[in-house]
């Protein structure tokens, strides 16, 4: 395994900014006229040497509108969107992580304003960051690298919604943080509405959102604030009271899983109960499909599949059994801080047969398109990736004494950010700036 290696410093140095600042005082005391590209970096060296950090992200950002404007006047971030494209016969799910101590993390844990302390697993004291230098590399061609103004050029006057459990937000999590490095610290917010939770981008007439509803259905755990409930009962039939905040959506990323591992039946209201005491249980798979089929029928007479992008995020796994992979004396994902090599023989005990059902019901529309994004295989390789004992538990982070106990704190269902759900988001952005979905 390769040490990582540090990054040269980016940017003039203190004495550097000086001098330069200097010689063009001394240039125009003598009458000179500098041209206008050297008078606004000499500008800009002065004020990174007097102000320092402070001001660093929002000088760099206004260089950049400054150069975009005076050197690319007929530069458009859509002409850049020609080479966001993958071969429609290259499988994004199948490949090997390659570490990549140059190009990753895409952005820093630090500067991701609206990041919450339960995926911020640096600043919650995880001792080492491998886990963000990892680069996804398809087999039979590459995924393309995130492009933060392009992606919100795509949505420039749209919302896109990612709705689903908190796996999805963990995605939605990460995407915020990729959008908000071309986004000035002044103009970031966030918005918090019952189910939603909304980052706005005003410049571009924006939002990303996230809708909690775990069981895409309506169900007794769909308050955000208080669903850890122990009996768990969805109305399989029935949406209206989440879609309603759907329907004016433009990009809509769907995903549920973990919700339904905790039993092999489920309990399903039965039709035209008046509480949630009248329930049957059926089969864990019987009620994920009919409930595909009540969301996606949904998607399929509610939208114009000229203005609307819709996406299936398929499941993501858990690494609870260390044995699985090789490592017997191994507590559940703790002190992992390397992906797996080889998947042969390897068995995480994701529920495949949910993901052949959620594969089947997103080909299933007549009128939408719906692409299935396959996570599963890539992201089972990952057992370094998730927050482990490095993360909150009931809105507290974990004690000393917890953090010593991984056994029971462990958590091995979400993920670091910085990340996996970043390679996810990459994999998001490449299909729809290649104008998925579309029918196949």
């Amino acid at each position: 395994m390769n040490t990582p290696r540090r990054k040269p410093p980016v940017g003039p140095s203190p004495d550097s900014s000086l001098s330069v600042a200097k010689l063009a005082g001394s240039y125009i005391r003598k009458g000179g006229k500098l041209p206008i590209a050297v008078a606004v970096v000499t500008v800009f060296l002065f004020a990174a040497f007097m102000y320092g950090e402070d001001i660093k992200s929002l000088a760099e950002y206004s260089w950049w509108q400054y150069k975009t404007t005076l050197f690319d006047a007929d530069y458009s971030p859509l002409s850049e969107a020609a080479n966001v494209s993958v071969p429609e016969t290259c499988d994004l799910a199948q490949g090997d992580w390659v570490f990549d101590d140059v190009d990753y993390p895409l952005y820093r844990e630090d500067r991701c304003e609206f990041m919450s302390r339960q995926v911020s697993c640096l600043q919650n004291g995880r001792p080492d960051a491998m886990y963000q230098k990892w680069r996804w590399q398809p087999k039979d061609c590459s995924l393309p690298k995130f492009n933060a103004r392009l992606m919100l050029e795509r949505l420039r006057g749209k919302r896109m919604m990612f709705i689903g459990d908190s796996i999805n937000r963990n995605q939605w999590e990460s995407m915020v943080c990729l959008l908000q490095t071309v986004v000035p610290p002044g103009k970031r917010s966030r918005i918090v509405d019952g189910s939603r939770i909304i980052f706005p981008v005003k410049e571009y007439r924006a939002s990303i959102e996230f809708y909690w509803a775990p069981f895409l259905v309506e169900s007794n755990s769909d308050e955000p604030e208080f669903h850890s409930i122990p009996v768990r009962i969805i109305n399989a039939d029935a949406i209206e009271k989440h879609a309603v905040y759907w329907k004016k959506a433009d990009v809509l990323v769907f995903n549920t899983y973990i919700w339904w591992m905790n039993d092999p039946k489920m309990k399903v209201l039965r039709p035209g109960a008046t509480n949630w005491t009248e329930h049957d249980e059926i089969a864990r798979g019987e009620a994920y499909q009919r409930v595909l089929k009540t969301v996606f029928n949904w998607v399929d007479r509610t939208f114009d599949p000229n203005k609307t992008s819709v996406f299936f995020v398929s499941m993501s796994p858990l690494h609870n059994t260390p044995a699985n992979w090789g490592n017997p004396n191994g507590i559940k994902c703790a002190k992992e801080t390397v992906p797996l090599s080889n998947m042969t023989g390897v068995h995480i005990s994701t529920e495949m047969n949910l993901w052949a059902l959620a594969k089947k019901a997103t080909a299933s529309t007549a009128r939408v398109p719906i692409t299935f994004i396959d996570i599963t295989a890539m992201s089972e390789y990952r057992k370094d990736a998730h927050t482990s004992v490095y993360t909150m538990q009931h809105s507290k982070l974990l004690t000393p004494e917890q953090k010593a106990d991984p056994a029971n704190y462990a958590d091995c269902i979400h993920w670091c950010v910085p990340g996996l759900p970043d390679t996810w988001n990459q994999i998001l952005f490449a299909r729809l700036l290649s104008g998925w979905p579309r029918r196949q």
